[in-house]
């Protein structure tokens, strides 16, 4: 996709200040995909870290690659920087030859300097860039590097993060600039009604500005805490119409097949119009898996810092997708497109679609009613919590027959749930800003619309619906719940998580009914050799860890939207006499195919896997009519560093392969385990997540 839109190396790679500079459109939000992209460049060109820079990704200079998402960079713009790294090498040899004479194949490039006939001393690669026009076409045949470690590939900008000194966008300090807060209403459904007395005109006398569109409602001055505390004094004077309050009630009961828009999908894919398959005659195992609104849970609140000239909007954000953003706030605004800025920053950082978008149309309604003057506007703990998009609650329906040989024959699964498209891109009825949280509040309020299906192949609910596993007969319907009644968007893994969960606890489930071994039974649905591969060493490894006692153990294994890393995943745990879980052992193997950062694509695992513990043991939204009321990290609790386990985690490198997507393969397959190991330790199978203490002793109570 990355080629084919922007085909020539000079989109790609430029000469700057001395130093060769990457262009991406992916956005490095901690998962350190800058780090992997400038290794790529490095590893063609045998340059050091020090000589190359990253651009800043903005809409101005940029590629536009859409969404850092998915766990598409490596493959998309990795893709792309590893043939114009390998084309330019190919063109500097050729030029070379052709100036100093000898074949291309005289000359050699090492450590970033070149030698071959004709020179008494090496080439400084850089030296001979600046005689390239690196507006030339990507040849996609390119002859690449061969596998190999790359030199010095350390992360970058970790030693400025390890000192404390790392600058991240919320902490700008730009000349003039105001610090800005939005005052909210009670909940989504509340209206302001009126301020009371003239509080608004006392605040505007003391040199503070505010800004109400019609209920959206907020404060900008010189100072951050005087803003706070001036944003707490506008709130304690609004009068908000609540109307009807938020819809309450057991959301798993409404998410039905008769609430549903239905789809059958085929290869991952839904299909329009097409009939909805018939269900499985005579299935002898059924099961239903559920998953609440949860989270994104950002370390710190959105932010975004704008500024307008009075002819052009610039936007500084931690999006992940600032080119869709830019287009839905031109649309907001009424700008030509070209006219509003986005430039990345890192922020607060996550996965998903978090509040970052939101952040920063606010700021650029700040910006446009104060002109000439940045304005830094920042969430608050409780704005995050509580306005951010979630991701959806869902469930996963699944059933199979078994034959009489012990494998399966048959196999149906449903995905049920709510959007998880929610992100701001623009289409008919003002689609995208329909998606951004202040137009529901503005006075022309637009928004929110009903959800829409995902008819992308792997896509929202129907990620990972479809099992790796070799099946003679399947069945696959998608079931969305366009009304919900809570704001939802794109959270890590998208329906992956419940769909893996499902899928490998229902596998558990079966093959330990009829007494086969996990390992054995997954392996007799398998015909993919890599799939073999990482069990093989998942059961090997085992081997050689011994259970302890009244522990136990359970094992998963996924393909992430069955074409990127295959991960097997095992866990050991113990569940206490006050029905609490504790984890004491995370154990990954992984083939991600070529391996470009080790390390980082070791930490990636080890986040997922972290992030799916934190899921399956303590996450759930809640609310009530009144609005939510899992507000901070007490009423939200995420896993604290007591709970973390010890994780290993292995990786099988296939150096003639290409690089596969990483960084949501591992949350699937670790929820699957860790239920699958409270099964084996207790006897109770847990299908709704969270498995909390409460949770559990309910299921025993029901044995």
């Amino acid at each position: 996709m990355s080629l084919e839109d922007y085909p020539r190396v000079s989109d790609w790679l430029a000469l700057a200040d001395g130093k060769l500079q990457v262009r991406t459109g992916k956005v490095d939000i901690g998962q350190r995909i800058s780090t992997a992209l400038v290794g790529i460049v490095q590893h063609e060109l045998t340059l050091w870290p020090a000589e190359i820079d990253v651009q800043p990704v903005s809409t101005k200079s940029s590629p536009d690659e859409g969404m850092t998402s998915g766990s598409n960079s490596i493959e998309q713009s990795g893709h792309a920087l590893r043939l114009a790294a390998a084309t330019l090498r190919a063109k500097i040899l050729a030029h070379l030859s052709d100036r100093l004479g000898g074949e291309a194949n005289d000359w050699t490039l090492d450590a970033g300097e070149l030698t071959g006939p004709g020179t008494n001393r090496p080439l400084v690669l850089l030296h001979v860039l600046a005689e390239i026009d690196l507006d030339m076409p990507v040849d996609p045949d390119a002859r690449i590097a061969e596998a190999g470690a790359v030199k010095g590939l350390d992360m970058r900008g970790l030693p400025e993060l390890v000192k404390g000194s790392y600058r991240f966008l919320h902490d700008l300090d730009l000349p003039g600039m105001l610090h800005a807060l939005v005052i909210r209403p009670p909940h989504a459904k509340a209206r302001l009604a009126e301020i009371q007395g003239d509080l608004a005109s006392k605040l505007e006398e003391d040199g503070f500005h505010i800004l109400r569109d019609g209920s959206f409602l907020a404060v900008a001055g010189p100072q951050e805490w005087p803003v706070v505390r001036a944003a707490q004094r506008l709130a304690n004077a609004c009068d908000w119409d609540l109307g009807d309050g938020l819809g309450d009630g057991d959301i798993f009961s409404a998410l039905t097949q008769e609430n549903a828009i239905r789809l059958t999908v085929e290869d991952g894919k839904p299909v329009k119009d097409a009939p909805i398959p018939q269900d499985l005659p005579d299935t002898t195992h059924r099961a239903r898996y559920e998953r609440p609104f949860t989270m994104h849970g950002a370390l710190a609140p959105s932010a975004a810092c704008a500024t307008w000239d009075g002819e052009t909007l610039e936007i500084t954000t931690h999006s992940q997708g600032i080119y869709i953003l830019r287009d839905s706030i031109a649309e907001s605004l009424g700008l030509p497109p070209e006219k509003v800025v986005l430039t990345f920053m890192p922020g607060s950082g996550c996965y998903g679609h978090s509040a970052a978008d939101d952040a920063a149309f606010e700021a650029a309604l700040l910006a446009m009613a104060v002109p000439n003057t940045p304005i830094l506007l920042k969430w608050i703990r409780e704005d995050e919590h509580a306005w951010e998009p979630y991701g959806p609650a869902s469930a996963t329906e699944v059933a199979a027959k078994v034959g009489t040989d012990g494998r399966l024959q048959a196999f149906s699964a449903e995905a049920i749930g709510g959007t998880f498209r929610g992100r701001p891109r623009t289409g008919p009825n003002q689609a995208g800003p329909a998606k951004l949280l202040a137009n529901h509040f503005r006075s022309n309020s637009v928004g929110p619309q009903p959800g829409a299906p995902n008819m992308n192949r792997h896509g929202g609910l129907q990620r990972n619906l479809v099992p790796i596993y070799d099946i003679p007969e399947t069945r696959f319907v998608k079931n969305l719940v366009p009304e919900m009644p809570l704001r939802t968007s794109a959270l890590r893994c998208l329906g992956a998580a419940l769909n893996v969960f499902a899928i490998e606890c229902f596998m558990d489930e079966i093959a330990r009914e009829r007494g086969a071994d996990p390992f054995a039974f997954r392996r007799a649905h398998l015909k993919d050799g890599r799939a073999m591969a990482v069990l093989d060493r998942l059961e090997s490894e085992l081997d050689a860890r011994p259970l302890a006692e009244g522990a136990g153990r359970g094992i998963a294994y996924a393909q992430y939207k069955n074409a990127m890393t295959r991960v097997g995943a095992s866990v050991d745990l113990t569940v206490t006499d006050a029905a609490e879980i504790e984890l004491h052992r995370i154990l990954l193997v992984a083939d991600a195919g070529r391996i470009v950062d080790r390390d980082g694509l070791a930490a990636q695992l080890e986040g997922g896997a972290l992030q799916a513990a934190s899921w399956a043991l303590h996450e759930a939204v809640t609310w009530d009519r009144d609005g939510i009321t899992s507000r901070d990290w007490d009423s939200y609790p995420v896993l604290r560093f007591s709970g973390v386990p010890e994780i290993d985690v292995i990786l099988l490198d296939q150096p003639e392969s290409k690089s596969l997507g990483a960084g949501e393969a591992s949350p699937g397959p670790v929820l699957a385990a860790i239920a699958n190991a409270v099964c084996d330790a207790t006897g109770l199978r847990a299908r709704r997540l969270p498995m909390t203490s409460d949770a559990l002793t309910s299921l025993a109570l029901q044995e």
